[in-house]
């Protein structure tokens, strides 16, 4: 169920990628996360769509931006989901992708982050105790010589929020503290965050957008029911079909036309 536009806060999908499309809050944002200096931004796209050949898997990305030397995704994690690591790493290799397909060879790939900032923390020692670090850092080293380095120009950096005690930069300290609990404090770059967030919602436009953002989703979610039963209905056929059932019979429970079934069961064999 979406929320409502008056209950959304600044990690809310939809709210997110709204505030982080001004360029400037954009790359104040990352810049206070990676301790790098984002040049003028060309200006960040929003859910960026990757799928470079049409039989892969593409990737939606909630913010994406890059400058002369830089690509940077950023990524709001609200919930618990399986591979984080492959998933970062999926994310690269299909950012990597769209740059070589658009004429770039090897040495022309730019320096490149994956940034996730999650609510909660990612990585366990066990069933029940996490690591509790406010910030995970990933770079390809050598293990035989950590004063190796690959030399790929990638960083993955994964924030737990809700450590944001723990973190040692005051300033990332009070922005994770107000990504954690929607409570901007008395942290300047936090208030303007909740001002816009505040904005957004009286905005007619953003009001507008978010609606058909919902329609969208609640309209994927219904085809993929209908798709998940409309498979179910086909399995169902052909067993029944298969231990003796009648088409018209088949026909009738699960309220298919004669010719469906017909058509469903042609190459099953009767038991």
């Amino acid at each position: 169920m979406a929320k409502k536009i008056e209950d959304l806060t600044f990690i809310d999908d939809g709210m997110f990628q709204a505030v982080m499309h001004e360029p400037g809050v954009c790359a104040e944002f990352v810049e206070r996360l990676l301790h790098v200096k984002v040049e003028k931004v060309q200006f960040p796209k929003l859910e960026k769509a990757i799928a470079p050949f049409y039989t892969t898997k593409g990737v939606r990305l909630d913010v994406y931006l890059k400058d002369e030397n830089k690509i940077i995704d950023v990524e709001i994690q609200k919930y618990e989901q399986e591979a984080l690591g492959k998933r970062t790493r999926y994310y690269q290799s299909m950012i990597d992708m769209d740059s070589l397909m658009k004429g770039q060879d090897y040495p022309q790939l730019k320096e490149s982050y994956i940034l996730f900032i999650c609510t909660f923390d990612p990585f366990k020692k066990n069933d029940k105790e996490t690591y509790g670090l406010p910030l995970y850092t990933f770079k390809n080293l050598c293990l035989e010589e950590s004063d190796v380095q690959l030399g790929d120009n990638s960083t993955k950096v994964i924030y737990n929020a809700s450590a944001y005690e723990s973190a040692k930069d005051e300033k990332i300290k009070r922005l994770l503290e107000f990504i954690c609990t929607n409570n901007p404090g008395e942290d300047l770059f936090s208030n303007k965050l909740a001002e816009l967030v505040k904005k957004l919602k009286e905005n007619e436009r953003f009001r507008s957008d978010y609606a058909a953002m919902n329609l969208h989703d609640r309209d994927l979610i219904r085809n993929t029911k209908k798709e998940v039963a409309k498979e179910t209905s086909i399995k169902n056929a052909k067993s029944l079909f298969a231990n003796g059932v009648s088409i018209e019979l088949i026909s009738k429970s699960l309220e298919m036309t004669i010719e469906q079934v017909q058509e469903i069961v042609k190459d099953v064999s009767v038991n």
